[in-house]
């Protein structure tokens, strides 16, 4: 397997555990364990006691059973959980594809999405969306990329990293393509539940397609990514079952622990949606003001989900320079765009209850160096 450097966790990794603020994060607000266990009575003591050996390699039917429930017409055996979604990105590709087979690939995205895809020898085509064009689905270009071989389309929704939903008509668009030409649909909604206006919420690909895959995981809306827990849904039990046999080369089952506390969390995932919601709403407003009095220097379509936008850099200068610059002199860490191949953009994120401390200090360097 040969595969590009990953540079969105190289530029994660130089920064993220050492610079005093935390501008660019794509998850919500975390939670301790404490808090956790204090959601339901008795959870302390039932984690003490629970078991610490190998788990079921599809992952325990009670966790499976919880997550099945965040969907419509899905069954505990639909579900395949896995080590977070990164894990979920590597088998489904993996055991789906191969030399001689096509893919598309939304742009842009979490770079494993792209170089994941192009790392098992497939054809990789990309599905590209751009700034300049409002971020707008073309689906008529979707169609063009297709040929006789194109065996998965992967798409994003709500998105990474414009913070955008689909809309629902290109949604509908994108699964009656895929079924006419029985492709499958491999569905990133990670994001999913922290819609800005819960209202405009998607049905899950899972739901809405036969041979969709939609991936979800604990690390973003719910901000639990220190679970590492993550997961495929689909009616397709072959796909379920092809992904299985893979995930016996990578993890072949996930932490006792990890298991326990996820499944408590989505017992209670409304309580965890709803604090998270609450927080992006209230840093939105902040950032997109913050944008409007500095317009020289940055302009973004408003993000609609997620707690993440992408701005573009107005002046005439790769993004790139100026996040470095920032970074070490200020300790702010910004996301340069350079990672999605959009060097004249910057990832922000502001799902962080500190988030308006961050940006306050941003604002601060950025006004004693115009």
């Amino acid at each position: 397997m040969q595969i590009k450097p990953f540079r969105i966790e190289q530029y994660f990794g130089k920064y993220e555990f050492t610079a005093k603020y935390l501008l660019s994060s794509s998850d919500a607000e975390s939670r301790t364990i404490q808090e956790l266990l204090d959601l339901e009575p008795g959870a302390h003591e039932r984690l003490l006691k629970h078991w610490c050996g190998y788990t079921e390699s599809p992952g325990a039917p009670w966790l499976r059973e919880a997550i099945a429930g965040i969907y419509k017409n899905i069954k505990s055996d639909d579900v395949l959980v896995l080590a977070a979604a990164e894990e979920g990105i590597f088998v489904l590709y993996h055991a789906l594809l191969g030399p001689g087979d096509h893919v598309i690939v939304e742009t842009p995205c979490y770079e494993s999405s792209l170089e994941v895809a192009r790392s098992t020898g497939a054809q990789v085509s990309e599905w590209r969306r751009t700034f300049e064009n409002g971020w707008a689905h073309d689906v008529a270009a979707l169609e063009k990329l297709i040929r006789p071989n194109t065996k998965v389309i992967y798409i994003n929704t709500p998105h990474n990293p414009t913070g955008l939903l689909m809309p629902a008509a290109a949604f509908q668009q994108v699964m009656a393509l895929s079924a006419s030409r029985n492709v499958i649909v491999f569905s990133d909604e990670v994001y999913r539940e922290l819609e800005h206006d819960p209202a405009t919420r998607l049905p899950a690909a899972c739901e809405a397609y036969e041979h969709a895959v939609s991936l979800g995981s604990m690390s973003k809306s719910y901000g639990l990514p220190g679970l590492r827990l993550g997961w495929l849904a689909s009616r397709d039990p072959e796909i379920i079952q092809r992904c299985l046999e893979f995930k016996y080369y990578t993890t072949i089952c996930s932490s006792a622990p990890s298991e326990f506390l996820t499944a408590l969390a989505l017992r209670h995932r409304q309580v965890l949606v709803q604090r998270n919601l609450e927080i992006v709403q209230r840093n939105l407003r902040l950032l997109h003001a913050f944008f409007e009095q500095r317009s020289h220097l940055f302009e973004w379509i408003k993000p609609n989900a997620s707690p993440i936008g992408f701005v573009h850099f107005k002046p005439q200068r790769d993004a790139f320079e100026f996040c470095e610059k920032v970074v070490r002199d200020a300790g702010v860490l910004l996301l340069p765009g350079s990672v999605y191949d959009q060097p004249r953009h910057i990832r922000f994120g502001f799902g962080r209850k500190n988030m308006p401390e961050s940006l306050a200090h941003l604002g601060a360097y950025l006004d004693a160096h115009s």
